[in-house]
């Protein structure tokens, strides 16, 4: 009886557990707490959170591969033991002994959702459903905000430089710069062609970054202004025709593409959702695509990002230099939007442009928009900066994408 209950208890995963995998658990608890608490981000800090505290308790096999099995059918050697080879069925036809090949074990469920990752599929998926969500008005309107939503990506290729000088290759780096650009779908696109084996540290960092917005920028979008200019005015935007909303994905569509050809997927499944939303003959497309589409994706992304946070993976020095380089990426992104806003508004006259709104250059929708509001309303109770800021926020989507097709281009 004794036997059996030891061999129970060495089945179980607290006889299994050691030090890292409890580290981990203890991580995930962490980012459960700030997505259900603090609301850090929820829609996607909880699923990667919990898909961290699944993959990291002992032996439950969520992201394990499944195992292919190479029988042997030849009568003369229907004995042979079962064999795993590096090319079994090209090895053993060309002896001439015939093969039957089956699925020995199906494999992790968080392994499959990390296919999904893996092959370039989740990330222009949010996209769609982000395209659809998303009012390019206020770009259309103020074209010149376009610049502000470019700048902020110089922190992206800053941080860029700074990693490949610490030692890491170009493809490491570039997946590292991309979290300047505060857009998770497309971070984990690049990290998934770049450099896979990052894929969890880079994940995490982008949407704590995203999630830490209100707590990061503020401080930076005050040093770089005086409350003189915090307190400016902007001039209402103009009312945009329906015609130009549903030339705009289009064109935009083309003129990427046909740079970019590596941007193309992301680009265009954010122009497809947008033109879903603003041809207004496509309703039940571009309701599918804001709400069931995405929220569906969401799930499947988050636990296979989670799935990919192994303790022997992530508990690295290199997953603290990615942290700090991340956030650096990001405080870049905001300063360089800042300042290029403070730069347009002299060139305009001192008195045209709230440099706050350069600030949301980086793609965080909506989130940094609110910031340069929030910010602004405290200078001035009567200001009004939101749709002014959303102008560089949607362009800093845009942005980023382009920013990763460059990348991709150069380095992959």
């Amino acid at each position: 009886m004794l036997d059996v209950i030891y061999k129970f208890w060495n089945t179980t995963g607290y006889a299994n557990m050691d030090v890292p995998s409890a580290v981990m658990i203890v991580l995930a608890c962490v980012l459960l707490y700030l997505a259900i608490v603090k609301k850090f981000e929820p829609l996607l800090l909880l699923p990667i959170a919990f898909g961290m505290l699944l993959v990291n308790l002992p032996l439950s096999g969520l992201v394990e591969a499944g195992g292919v099995v190479i029988r042997s059918i030849n009568p003369e050697t229907a004995s042979d033991t079962a064999k795993m080879l590096a090319n079994p069925t090209a090895e053993m036809v060309a002896t001439g002994i015939p093969v039957q090949i089956y699925t020995e074990s199906p494999g992790g469920l968080l392994g499959y959702f990390y296919k999904g990752i893996h092959l370039g599929v989740f990330p222009p998926l949010i996209f769609l459903g982000v395209g659809a969500m998303t009012d390019f008005g206020p770009l259309i309107a103020n074209p010149k905000s376009l610049f502000l939503g470019a700048a902020a990506q110089f922190g992206i290729f800053f941080t860029f430089m700074g990693a490949v000088l610490m030692g890491f290759t170009a493809q490491e780096a570039a997946s590292i710069g991309i979290i300047g650009g505060a857009d998770g779908p497309t971070a984990i696109f690049l990290t998934s062609r770049m450099a896979p084996h990052l894929l969890g540290p880079i994940a995490v960092a982008a949407y704590s970054y995203m999630a830490l917005v209100p707590i990061i920028q503020p401080p930076i979008m005050k040093a770089l202004t005086t409350k003189r200019e915090r307190q400016i005015k902007m001039q209402q935007l103009r009312v945009v025709k329906k015609s130009e909303k549903i030339l705009f994905p289009i064109v935009v569509t083309l003129l990427v593409s046909l740079l970019l050809p590596t941007a193309t997927v992301l680009v265009g499944m954010l122009m497809l959702g947008n033109l879903l939303r603003e041809s207004m003959v496509t309703d039940r497309l571009s309701k599918t695509a804001q709400n069931e589409l995405i929220n569906i994706v969401t799930i499947f992304l988050g636990l296979g990002v989670g799935g990919m946070t192994k303790a022997e993976h992530f508990l690295k020095f290199e997953t603290l230099q990615i942290i700090v380089l991340g956030v650096t990426a990001f405080a870049v992104g905001t300063a360089a939007g800042v300042l290029l806003a403070k730069v347009m508004n002299k060139m305009l006259g001192g008195n045209a442009i709230n440099p706050l709104i350069g600030s949301a250059g980086v793609s965080a929708v909506p989130m940094a928009a609110r910031v340069s509001q929030v910010v602004g309303q405290k200078e001035n109770p009567s200001n009004f900066l939101l749709m002014h800021a959303m102008g560089p926020n949607v362009s800093g989507v845009i942005g980023s994408a382009v920013a990763a097709g460059i990348l991709l281009s150069l380095f992959n």
